[in-house]
């Protein structure tokens, strides 16, 4: 059976990589992003990817040269040294999922993403996703998993069926997912692995929301989020079918306890 979003996950907007800002000194899955997210009220996603060590660590891309002054791939580096890797336009180092859920500490949920690792959302070999499993054990707040790679869904599935687990959707055009081959992005653009890994719920590009795959899914009873929102039209646009938001680049506004 599915296991279902707690209740907050559809009252707190989520905060697009916790509520980055380099301007004030909040890079992007750092600490001061995610403590600003919960002194704001809002919900945090966040991203994982493996150090060299079998470490989950929160950061978005595969390689560093985006959001660091170093370059290459993260999994070449064990977590020690990622923790030594300052984040540009902030004061601190990349932190692990471990760090990440300390500090949040059950004050806001948190919806974890499980970036895919083989590069073509195949089959994995399970160790982000042990990681996260051996982070969130005895975690004592709202938390969900999500991830574009069923694979990895499926994973979660059987190492830690009690959280709650979704698939990230996209409309899956070729010309933004290259390198992934066209082939997987027809497979994938009809979810069709939804009921497979058990999931309660999507996360799907806020663009493509009208697709009629999602509205049959939101008519079953499934939770609909969506990524990335970045302006209050776009919100007020994606609520029309989604029951959440994932936003940056502006402050949603938070409902009323």
């Amino acid at each position: 059976m599915p296991v279902p979003l707690p209740p907050t996950f559809l009252t707190r907007p989520l905060a697009h990589r916790a509520l980055h800002d380099v301007a004030h000194g909040r890079p992007e899955n750092s600490r001061a992003a995610v403590q600003a997210a919960i002194a704001a009220g809002y919900g945090i996603e966040i991203d994982v990817q493996l150090s060299s060590d079998g470490q989950a660590m929160v950061f978005h891309d595969e390689t560093l040269e985006r959001l660091t002054a170093q370059s290459g791939p993260l999994n070449l580096y064990a977590a020690a040294d990622l923790a030594n890797i300052p984040l540009l336009g902030g004061r601190e180092g990349i932190p692990t999922l471990p760090e990440i859920l300390s500090l949040v500490a059950g004050q806001t949920p948190i919806l974890i993403e499980i970036k895919d690792q083989q590069g073509q959302m195949g089959p994995t070999d399970g160790r982000l996703e042990r990681a996260v499993a051996k982070a969130l054990a005895g975690y004592a707040g709202d938390v969900a998993i999500m991830s574009f790679n069923p694979h990895s869904v499926a994973w979660m599935a059987d190492i830690s069926p009690e959280v709650p687990r979704g698939l990230t959707t996209s409309a899956y055009d070729h010309d933004d997912w290259v390198p992934l081959q066209p082939a997987v992005c027809d497979v994938l653009r009809d979810i069709p692995d939804y009921d497979r890994v058990g999931a309660s719920f999507l996360s799907h590009e806020w663009r493509d929301l009208n697709r009629p795959r999602v509205r049959d899914l939101a008519q079953r009873g499934s939770v609909i989020l969506c990524w990335t929102i970045k302006s209050p039209g776009e919100e007020q646009s994606a609520r029309a079918l989604a029951q959440n938001i994932t936003f940056e680049r502006y402050l949603a506004p938070v409902p009323a306890a």
